[in-house]
C-alpha cells in the first residue's frame, strides 16, 4: 500500500457535516500498515436543497473535479446525493464519468465515486431487496430519491421526511432523533438508511441503531467511504461505525 493516499471532496458550500464524517471513518480504520492519509476539498455552492440550486451545483462540480486534480488526488468524492438523483435515472453514472473526464485531463486517470452511485451500489454489493429511508429533505425530494433507488432494482417499503430546505440547518440536526425514527419504520425491510444525505449527521448512532434493530444500517457517508475504500484497494476493518466498514456484508 502506497505511504501516502490524498482523497479529494467536492464538498456543497453549505455542508459542514462532510469533512468530519468521511475523514473520521476512514481514519478509524485498522491497517496493518496505515498511511499518510489527508483530505483535500473544493467547494461548489449550494444553500438551499431545492431541484434548481442541486442541478445548478453539479455544473460547478467540474470545475471543481479539475482543481481537485491539479493536487493529484488518488481518488475525487463528490458528496451530494440528491444533487445527482435529481438529474434522473442513471444519473451517478454520468456523473462519475463526466468528474473523471475533467479530472484525469489534468493529471492521470482519477477514480470518481458520488454519493448516489455509492448508496445504490453498497445496497447491491450487501444484498439488499428491500430497504427503509430516512431523509432530510420536503417529501417531494425525498420521493425523488426513493424512486432512484427503486430503479436501481432495491424497492423502497418505507421512508421518512425531515422536510428541511436550509441545507446549513441539515448539517445542525441531531442525529439522536434518528435512532427513535428507524426503530418505528417497517420490519420488513431488510437494511435501513439512516441519512439519504451526506449532510445529515448520523456517523454516531449507526452502531446504536443497528444493534436495535438487528439489521444492517448504513449512510450515504458510510456507502461513500465503503465504496471509495474498495477503489482505493484499502481492505476495511472498523468497528466502530456499523457492520458495512466492517468488510463483513457483502454478498
Amino acid at each position: 500500500m502506497r505511504k501516502n493516499i490524498r482523497i479529494g471532496m467536492i464538498v456543497p458550500s453549505s455542508n459542514i457535516t462532510m469533512e468530519k464524517e468521511i475523514p473520521q471513518a476512514i481514519n478509524s480504520n485498522r491497517f496493518e500498515s496505515k498511511p499518510i492519509i489527508t483530505y483535500h476539498s473544493a467547494r461548489v455552492g449550494l444553500k438551499n436543497v431545492s431541484r434548481e440550486e442541486l442541478k445548478q451545483m453539479n455544473l460547478s462540480a467540474v470545475g471543481a473535479a479539475e482543481s481537485l486534480a491539479n493536487a493529484s488526488v488518488d481518488i475525487i468524492l463528490y458528496a451530494c446525493l440528491v444533487a445527482v438523483m435529481v438529474e434522473g435515472k442513471g444519473a451517478h453514472k454520468i456523473s462519475e464519468k463526466e468528474l473523471k473526464e475533467a479530472a484525469s485531463n489534468q493529471t492521470a486517470d482519477v477514480p470518481v465515486v458520488n454519493s448516489a452511485g455509492a448508496l445504490v451500489q453498497t445496497l447491491k454489493d450487501i444484498g439488499v431487496r428491500k430497504v427503509a429511508v430516512i431523509a432530510p429533505y420536503l417529501p417531494s425530494l425525498t420521493d425523488t430519491v426513493c424512486g432512484y433507488i427503486q430503479d436501481e432494482g432495491v424497492e423502497v417499503i418505507d421512508s421518512h421526511s425531515l422536510a428541511v430546505t436550509n441545507n446549513l440547518e441539515v448539517g445542525e440536526l441531531d442525529q439522536s432523533q434518528l435512532v427513535s425514527i428507524a426503530s418505528g419504520m417497517s420490519e420488513e425491510a431488510e437494511a435501513v438508511v439512516l441519512s439519504a444525505c451526506v449532510q445529515m449527521p448520523s456517523l454516531d448512532v449507526l452502531c446504536k441503531t443497528e444493534e436495535l434493530l438487528g439489521k444492517p444500517v448504513i449512510s450515504a457517508a458510510t456507502a461513500t467511504v465503503y465504496q471509495a475504500m474498495k477503489k482505493l484497494g484499502m481492505p476495511l476493518n472498523m468497528d466502530t461505525y456499523g457492520k458495512l466498514l466492517s468488510g463483513k456484508l457483502e454478498v
